[in-house]
């Protein structure tokens, strides 16, 4: 009997405080994750272009002009870029003749931050490249190539882009070579410009 009503009590005593010990357990705090913040899904970019111009025998001058993108974002580090530019003014008066070049490729890009307002990005791009004001053949080649970039973030917007890559075609002078042989160039391609995110 006394070890009953001791059993009893006990389970009294127990049951009195069990809601005290339920709530002094709380759950820890979840950490909150770090905004990266927004995540466009375009981005437009313009500004000043140069590209070498290996494809001209006796050539001495790049050519220099404008380039432009349209980017289509797809999360934080993967994009699709369409990429243009149109190059006709010599940086020298040291070309034979007056040859322009007109790029269009496109491609996927990749992009990631870097320090604080700095993003770094690369591209592949395939398209095509056209030679004109010369005697060259085809009028237009395949191109391709790949490149890295910087940017510098002005505003959630805005951003200073520079970038650098090395474009291939592949194009015969005519007369001086016959036929639609492979006489491939690599072209150093830059541009400097800004960029708008949306």
């Amino acid at each position: 009997m006394k070890s009953k009503v001791l059993l009893s009590i006990m389970a009294v005593a127990a049951a009195a405080f069990l809601p005290t010990f339920a709530t002094c357990q709380v759950a820890p705090d979840r950490v909150p994750k770090e905004a990266t913040g927004p995540n466009y899904k375009y981005e437009v970019f313009a500004g000043y272009g140069y590209t070498s111009l290996n494809q001209v025998n006796q050539s001495r001058s790049g050519l220099q002009g404008v380039t432009a993108s349209v980017t289509r974002n797809f999360g934080e580090h993967f994009g699709l870029s369409v990429d243009g530019g149109h190059y006709a003014w010599a940086v020298t008066s040291a070309n034979l003749g007056n040859p322009t070049v007109d790029l269009f490729l496109a491609g996927p890009s990749f992009h990631a931050p870097l320090y604080e307002k700095f993003n770094g990005f690369a591209h592949v791009l395939l398209g095509g490249a056209h030679t004109g004001n010369i005697s060259i053949s085809p009028s237009v080649s395949f191109a391709g190539g790949f490149g890295v970039g910087m940017e510098y973030e002005l505003n959630p917007h805005f951003a200073l882009r520079a970038y650098g890559d090395d474009i291939a075609s592949s194009f015969t002078l005519s007369p001086y070579q016959s036929g639609y042989s492979t006489h491939m160039r690599w072209n150093a391609r830059a541009g400097f410009g800004v960029a708008y995110k949306f």
